[in-house]
């Protein structure tokens, strides 16, 4: 007698093969039978304490959020619909080099200042932990001992580790300070992270040269882990960051994901196929990569991450004294508006396409769901002056989306054999960007059903097995015998984000169940109040 059978179900088993019809038992937590054709042959059919009926519904692995932010909301919101509702069954935290652990007293105040716009200022939060195996354990703990919403797998930030060692200082790590990072990557590796992320657009982790980042995935490549970089520049010179990555991974001898794969702004519209043949190139010469995408045009970050790097040495209190000081903000501006700030990828700012989606100060709600310019026009100033102001008076916490993508680079991107699916979604904010809520039901709804980009088996195996197989997680994203029950239900007909850039959190339809651990986090459509998730920690080789 099996705990459950999901019976007749079109099963989309995540391998990328045609789909078929079958009964699938789970008990205890992993799946213990595939009965293809069950009604049809005669069969002797599984039976269980529970049966569901899938009929018209297609049963898939669990997706894998390859990018998330969800760093604090996991231990903040037990209920975590926005990505238990997409089918979510795990998310790999710690991204674009920034998060909460390894930390000490010092960096834990400044990463929690640094990146308040992804996460709020975690005030709400009890920061027991301080290394990489404590933060996992907290979130197998959970609340009160039983788990999280959602599966959870840790990127080592490397801008974080940069931090405790070396400090905010635009220089060279020293031999002892570059062994000191060694050491937290391989401390980090042991105690269950995946692998590392870099955000190379953002301090201080923008500050490491390439030696260095080289070293570092020398260790994370010893403990069979992979290297994560949001890298140097989606704009002027993306093909070269690109590039930049590939090389300094194969050097080190470490697999390579890169983070939201885009090709942005002006300088790179049409150009998703320069990249993709980049790619190419170095799989068949033999590099391992992957990379993830998020199927918007828009991309999602902070206001303080447009300012160039030079004006963000020394962390946020450096960054608010030189904002104050008139000549230093002047510089500021020119930078942004004529150079071609780094923090904005090498490209002239263009006000018109930022839009302020969150603030931390109530009072400044008026900014929110416009651009730049448009509250400088309803000011009668210019856009920079309004810049200033806000990063001063909501001190660096602001958000926005940054409206300088290209639908047919998204398109092109998305096809690619190693493109897995990421939503990057920051869930603080009054208007956060939709791909929070909707990446997943947005890639089955828009782009299989609607578009035809993809076909339906190939879209599964992009959100399911190509993660896992990254991650390299031996029992998860195939509906298989054996594999954890980690399992997503939904009407291939309706399924769809329902969140938009006017309404962004609005959960998703057509997505009635969604198992983890064999245990219903969706039911009927419904949140219910289990906790199934767990942290799911890396296998050093």
């Amino acid at each position: 007698m099996l705990d459950l059978v999901i019976r007749d179900a079109e099963v989309v088993d995540g391998s990328g093969g045609p789909s078929y019809r079958a009964d699938v038992g789970i008990e205890g937590g992993r799946i213990t039978a595939v009965v293809q054709e069950a009604a049809a042959a005669g069969c002797l059919r599984p039976v269980a304490r529970r049966v569901l009926d899938a009929e018209g519904l297609v049963l898939s692995p669990g997706f894998i959020d390859m990018h998330a932010h969800s760093d604090l909301a996991l231990l903040r919101d037990p209920d975590h619909s926005a990505k238990a509702a997409q089918g979510v069954t795990l998310e790999v935290i710690g991204q674009d080099g920034l998060s909460y652990a390894p930390v000490d007293e010092r960096t834990l105040a400044e990463v929690r200042r640094a990146i308040t716009g992804w996460n709020g200022n975690g005030d709400d939060i009890d920061f027991t932990w301080r290394s990489v195996g404590e933060y996992l354990d907290r979130l197998d703990h959970g609340f009160d001992g039983e788990g999280i919403a959602v599966n959870a797998a840790y990127l080592i930030p490397q801008g974080t580790v940069r931090m405790l060692a070396v400090g905010w200082e635009d220089r060279e790590a020293t031999p002892q300070e570059l062994d000191r990072m060694r050491e937290l990557v391989a401390e980090g590796m042991r105690e269950g992270a995946v692998g590392m992320s870099s955000g190379l657009t953002y301090t201080p982790g923008m500050y490491a040269k390439d030696a260095e980042l080289t070293e570092l995935c020398r260790v994370v490549a010893a403990y069979d882990g992979y290297y994560c970089p949001h890298h140097r520049s989606y704009g002027a010179g993306a093909l070269d960051a690109y590039r930049e990555m590939v090389d300094l991974t194969r050097e080190a001898g470490c697999p390579l994901h890169l983070a939201h794969a885009t090709m942005n702004f002006g300088v790179n519209k049409g150009r998703g196929a320069d990249l993709l043949t980049l790619l190419d190139e170095a799989l068949a010469d033999g590099a391992d990569i992957s990379l993830d995408t998020y199927p918007y045009t828009p991309g999602c970050t902070t206001l303080v991450a447009m300012l160039p790097s030079w004006a963000s040495e020394g962390g946020p209190e450096a960054i608010l004294a030189r904002l104050k000081d008139d000549e230093t903000a002047g510089r500021i501006r020119h930078h942004m508006e004529v150079v071609g700030a780094d923090g904005c990828h090498g490209v002239p700012i263009e006000w018109d396409t930022i839009e302020i989606s969150g603030v931390t100060d109530p009072a400044l709600a008026d900014y929110v769901g416009r651009t730049v310019q448009q509250s400088a026009d309803a000011r009668d100033e210019a856009p920079w002056t309004t810049a200033r102001r806000l990063l001063l008076d909501d001190g660096l916490g602001s958000t926005i989306l940054q409206h300088v993508g290209h639908e047919e680079n998204v398109r092109a991107i998305m096809r690619h054999r190693v493109h897995t699916g990421g939503s990057d979604g920051i869930l603080r904010g009054d208007k956060p960007h939709p791909r929070a809520y909707g990446t997943f039901p947005q890639y089955l709804g828009r782009y299989v059903r609607e578009l035809g980009v993809l076909g339906l088996e190939e879209c599964v195996a992009h959100l399911t097995s190509r993660p896992a197989a990254r991650l390299r997680l031996s029992d998860r994203g195939l509906v298989r015998e054996g594999y954890k029950a980690d399992l997503v239900l939904f009407d291939p007909a309706t399924v769809a984000a329902g969140s938009t850039f006017e309404n962004p959190r609005v959960l998703p339809t057509g997505i009635p169940y969604v198992l983890i651990d064999g245990r219903f986090v969706i039911e009927d459509g419904r949140r219910t109040d289990v906790l199934a998730g767990r942290a799911v920690r890396g296998t050093p080789a």
